[in-house]
C-alpha cells in the first residue's frame, strides 16, 4: 500500500510516497527532470513487500511547494541540504538511494555528506561522468558558458509538452508502453506561472554538477559503496559510456543496459525491479 505524505522542511512542503514496512532496508527514490515521484509508481508496488521505500518531490517538482525564486535559491547545492533535511524529517537513519537525471547530483551530494548513512546507490540513467554527456546538452552548455538571455531563452523549448513527450518516447521501441498520464503530468506542472524560470535556473546550475565530478568520483574510490547502474541505453541525454565508467573508480560497481530510452522504468520496471532486489540482497547487509 502507498501512502501520500508532506512534511515540513525550511519551512516549505515536501511531499512525498511512502510504501513498505519501516524494519526493512529503506530505498530513498531521488527523480529527475521534469517529473515527480509519479515516475516511481510502478516500482514502488514491485519492491514494498521486501522493502521500505519513500519518494520525495524535489521543490518546484510535482506536489512539493515551488517557493518563489525570490525566497528559494534554485540550485542543486540547495535541493540537496533539503533532501538531506527531508531524510531528517522523515527519520531515515540509513538508507540505499535510487537516483536518476537530476537525483543524480542530488543524491551523490547527499552520499558525500553522510556517506555513514549510505549503504548503496542505484544509479538509472544518473550521470557522474563526462563522457556520458551526449549532444543533446550542447544548448545548455552554450547556456553556461555564456550565461546571457539569448542563450537562456534558446533553452525554452525543452520546457514544451512537445519536448516533455520526446523525453519519453525517444528510443522506445514500443511506445504503446509508455502511460500518456507520464508527459502530461510532468507538462501540466511545466507550465505552473513561474515554473519555467525556476527549471531555467536549474538548467544554468547543473553546471555546478559537472564541476563536481572530480568529487563525486574521489567518493566512489574512497568508499566504494555497493554500486548498481541500471541504464537505458538508448537514452539522448546521458549515454551508456556514463554507466560503464562508473567501473573506473569503483571496480566491483554492477551495471546492466535495457533496450529503451531515458524513462527506463516506464517501460522496463519490473526488469530494474528485479535487478535491485538481486543486488541489495546480494550486497548489502542489513
Amino acid at each position: 500500500m502507498v501512502r501520500y505524505r508532506t512534511v515540513t522542511v525550511e519551512e516549505h512542503d515536501v511531499f512525498y510516497r511512502e510504501a513498505g514496512d519501516r524494519k526493512n532496508p529503506t530505498l530513498l527514490l531521488l527523480h529527475g527532470f521534469p517529473s515527480s515521484s509519479h515516475m516511481f509508481r510502478d516500482l514502488i508496488p514491485l519492491l514494498a513487500d521486501r522493502f521500505h521505500l519513500v519518494a520525495p518531490d524535489l521543490p518546484g517538482f510535482g506536489f512539493s511547494d515551488a517557493p518563489d525564486r525570490a525566497q528559494f535559491s534554485y540550485t542543486f547545492d540547495h535541493l540537496a541540504k533539503l533532501i538531506e533535511g527531508f531524510t531528517d524529517a522523515v527519520g531515515l537513519d540509513r538508507y540505499a538511494i535510487y537516483v536518476f537525471d537530476y537525483g543524480a547530483p542530488v543524491g551523490f551530494r547527499l552520499a558525500m555528506a553522510r556517506p555513514e548513512r549510505v549503504m548503496a546507490i542505484i544509479s538509472q540513467n544518473g550521470n557522474a561522468y563526462e563522457e556520458g554527456l551526449s549532444t543533446g546538452w550542447n544548448p545548455i552548455q552554450a547556456y553556461w558558458q555564456e550565461p546571457n538571455a539569448a542563450n537562456r531563452e534558446a533553452l525554452r523549448f525543452l520546457l514544451t509538452p512537445e519536448a516533455t513527450k520526446w523525453q519519453y518516447a525517444h528510443g522506445v521501441s514500443d511506445g504503446t508502453r509508455v502511460a500518456p498520464e507520464s508527459y502530461t503530468l510532468d507538462s501540466a506542472l511545466l507550465a505552473r506561472p513561474g515554473n519555467d524560470e525556476i527549471q531555467l535556473d536549474l538548467f544554468l546550475d547543473y553546471a555546478n554538477n559537472v564541476a563536481l565530478y572530480p568529487k563525486f568520483h574521489a567518493y566512489f574510490a574512497a568508499n566504494q559503496p555497493p554500486f548498481l547502474a541500471v541504464w537505458g541505453q538508448h537514452d539522448p541525454f546521458f549515454l551508456p559510456a556514463g554507466a560503464e565508467a562508473f567501473r573506473r573508480d569503483n571496480p566491483n560497481a554492477e551495471v546492466y543496459f535495457f533496450d529503451t530510452g531515458h524513462f527506463a522504468l516506464e517501460t522496463h520496471a519490473g526488469e530494474i525491479a528485479t535487478a535491485i532486489r538481486s543486488f541489495l540482497d546480494k550486497r548489502v547487509s542489513v
